[in-house]
């Protein structure tokens, strides 16, 4: 699992067009990857929505914001269109990168536990560094913390 101070481990996957979408096709911008369980579900809509209200914000200083979860692309692109989020959506629906940032492991609900995604997010920095790192974190703090840290609010 990626700590602050690593450097981020580059992946490629599909955006919610289909496209591949590199990490590295961000180096000169700062990063706010965020890990989220299912698309248009309440709490990563809150997420997503909490992101994509903060995105002319997050631009103001030269970031943007990636979205990762094990959904399908024509998922991504239905909710991304849904809830006109400005940013890209990209699908690992085999876990590999989620698991290899911490973001993939055991959760329990109603007294059953399973696999599935922990919502986290980090902040990666022009130059692949990892600046940030907010692990099983809620909805509501993910965008509160990444507020403050790139905007200082």
């Amino acid at each position: 699992m990626p700590a602050v101070g690593d450097k981020a481990s580059d992946f490629a996957l599909k955006n919610q067009d289909g496209k591949i979408v590199r990490l590295s096709d961000y180096r000169g911008k700062k990063v706010i990857l965020f890990a989220y369980p299912k698309a248009g579900t309440s709490g990563c809509t809150t997420q997503a929505c909490g992101l994509r209200d903060n995105f002319p914000r997050f631009e103001g200083v030269n970031a943007t914001v990636l979205g990762i979860s094990p959904d399908e692309p024509a998922t991504l692109r239905k909710w991304k269109e849904a809830e006109n989020l400005p940013y890209d959506l990209v699908s690992d629906p085999d876990h590999q990168v989620l698991e290899a940032w911490g973001a993939w492991g055991e959760k329990s609900m109603y007294g059953k536990k399973y696999m599935g995604v922990i919502r986290s997010h980090w902040v990666i920095d022009e130059t692949g560094i990892i600046v940030d790192a907010q692990v099983n974190v809620s909805p509501e703090k993910s965008v509160e913390r990444a507020v403050k840290f790139l905007i200082g609010e």
